[in-house]
């Protein structure tokens, strides 16, 4: 395993680099890339589903992407305490037919002493809107770095 600072106790400035690095990862819709953020076993709670291993992520954010298309995320820090982050986001996609969707979100992070992700839970709701609805384009331009999410 490789290291991943920041690295837990996470004060303020820490775990919100750490989000942010979360959301810029993801937003590459790579899931190799996204995977190495984890350890290698892993666990995640996404919705229903339930992920082990890094092998699974990979495979789990690959189906993921295949039916999300032109997947856009923004998180935010919501808490922190020594190697635990709570994070709340919003994503928007549309599937295959054309249909877009806004996603919300909260997730439990728990980290390892070297910076790896070990533990992930995730509730999400989706919303369909309309295409004009959209305010996610993209990856977060630096300019609205730190600023924070609409609540609606």
């Amino acid at each position: 395993m490789s290291d991943r600072p920041p690295f837990p106790p996470f004060d303020e400035a820490t775990a919100a680099q750490k989000v942010q690095a979360a959301e810029d990862a993801w937003n590459t819709r790579d899931p190799e890339k996204v995977a190495l953020a984890y350890t290698p076993e892993s666990v995640w709670r996404n919705r229903d589903q339930h992920v082990v291993g890094r092998d699974a992520i990979v495979e789990f954010l690959r189906r993921k992407w295949e039916r999300e298309l032109d997947y856009a995320l923004r998180k935010e820090l919501w808490g922190f305490r020594g190697n635990r982050i709570a994070v709340r986001f919003q994503y928007e996609c549309h599937d295959a037919e054309g249909q877009w969707w806004r996603s919300y979100g909260n997730e439990l992070w728990e980290f390892t002493e070297n910076g790896l992700m070990r533990r992930r839970e995730a509730s999400i709701d989706d919303r369909p809107i309309s295409e004009a609805e959209r305010r996610i384009f993209g990856p977060r331009p630096e300019s609205e770095r730190g600023q924070l999410l609409p609540v609606f």
